[in-house]
């Protein structure tokens, strides 16, 4: 195993901060009512703008995190930002973590250690060209356009957050997959990263992901957004990863079984740990957990 230590170390401070952020999100979109101009209300809300801040530091960290790992290795580790969010969350909304929240909690962090230690993934290939990222990416747009879409006709509150968060988590996703070959056209000069459709292509995705993260928080309830953003953008970044990026789990034989229970650990986990935190976020226990 040849797991880059100093980024594992990068991409967890980037965690706890895209944690901070988040939970001063959250509550800040909440606030603002049904009728009012969500954009306008949010900049007005210093909770929002220190949200914001939490956001840029974790994303400069993740940015360092990844111009050492891979995709592969640096988002699952940043789906620990849950870890960090949560007992924030609680801690901002008056209430208590339950036992079932710190179980779920401990099982996920041990199926990102399993999937990182037993899949062993590989570096990849920064140089991909258009060709390359051209049908991923059309996929990918089809996918967020008709989500986007559907979130426009009469549904509950409930379904709109979610299809919002889902596009906003695969636009964070396309985002973090371009950094890498971004961060890597740093060594030819900043004329090379600004002459780059890369560069210009992950400028939009991360507007248009945050665009729609609001919008999904401001829709409907936390507990439909957030385990679709959650989940949204480590999976379109890991698919990215290997359609694109080149990049690889060095696993095989019965590690394979193990890595597919550690992924199926990992989402299951992930959306069970982001209801949590929708509800500890609108100051009230998740359902059917019992308190410490």
């Amino acid at each position: 195993m040849d797991l880059p230590v100093l980024s594992v170390v990068l991409a967890l401070v980037g965690a706890l901060l895209f944690a901070v952020g988040s939970v001063f999100q959250q509550n800040a979109a909440a606030g603002v009512a049904d009728d009012d101009a969500l954009l306008s209300e949010l900049i007005r809300s210093p909770r929002w703008w220190a949200g914001l801040l939490g956001d840029v530091g974790g994303y400069g960290f993740q940015a360092a995190a990844l111009g050492i790992g891979s995709v592969l290795v640096v988002q699952p580790l940043i789906v620990s930002t849950l870890l960090f969010a949560l007992p924030l969350s609680a801690r901002f909304a008056g209430t208590r973590m339950t036992r079932r929240t710190w179980a779920t909690a401990t099982a996920l962090a041990i199926s990102l250690a399993v999937f990182l230690i037993v899949g062993d993934p590989t570096a990849g290939d920064d140089s991909a060209t258009a060709r390359h990222w051209l049908i991923p990416l059309t996929v990918l747009a089809g996918l967020c356009v008709a989500a986007v879409a559907a979130s426009s006709a009469r549904i509950g509150s409930g379904p709109r957050a979610l299809l919002l968060g889902f596009a906003s988590g695969a636009l964070y996703g396309v985002a973090v997959a371009m950094t890498k070959p971004v961060i890597a056209t740093f060594e030819h000069g900043l004329g090379a990263v600004l002459g780059n459709w890369v560069t210009w292509a992950l400028i939009v995705a991360g507007i248009g992901g945050f665009y729609l993260q609001q919008l999904a928080f401001h829709a409907g309830s936390l507990a439909a957004s957030l385990p679709a953003i959650t989940i949204g953008e480590p999976l379109v970044a890991a698919f990215l990863g290997f359609t694109v990026l080149g990049e690889r789990l060095r696993v095989a034989g019965p590690g394979i079984a193990v890595i597919v229970v550690a992924v199926i650990v990992m989402i299951a986990t992930t959306v069970e740990l982001s209801r949590a935190q929708a509800h500890s976020a609108d100051g009230k226990p998740a359902a059917d957990t019992v308190s410490w």
